[in-house]
């Protein structure tokens, strides 16, 4: 049996690399770890660190196919990030233009929730967790 101890990288494919990094460091507020052009293949490839020492990894590519559909496309899900206070990520999306779907709330574990979408409809949660808690 594999060990495996966390998610190392989530990678995502933008349609506009601009605009997505614009997102993802200033919106979302991760660091940038390494920014490179791959020349051959006309694409950018940007290393986001996350709070917990994982990464995201945003790749540009030429003409990308679209998302096939919402959430419930076989595939990647969504993204979902631990905040310790959901209505202050809200206002601060909110501030930013980011337009989110309505708070939720867990009916398994009472934990508030909220939905929003990067510049290319990638689904992404915002799930509430207490400042005590290991995430």
């Amino acid at each position: 049996m594999i060990s495996l101890k966390s998610i190392h990288h989530v990678a995502v494919i933008c349609s506009d690399y601009r605009v997505s990094k614009q997102f993802y460091t200033k919106v979302l507020g991760l660091k940038v770890l390494a920014e490179n052009h791959r020349a051959e293949r006309d694409s950018w490839k940007l290393d986001l660190a996350l709070p917990d020492g994982g990464q995201i990894e945003l790749f540009s590519f030429p003409a990308p196919p679209k998302r096939p559909s919402s959430p419930e496309a076989q595939g990647l899900r969504h993204l979902a990030f631990a905040v310790t206070d959901i209505e202050s990520s809200i206002h601060a999306l909110t501030k930013a233009g980011i337009a989110t779907e309505e708070l939720r709330v867990d009916e398994f574990t009472g934990a508030k929730f909220v939905f929003f979408s990067d510049p290319d409809g990638l689904p992404i949660e915002l799930y509430e967790v207490k400042a005590t808690e290991n995430f």
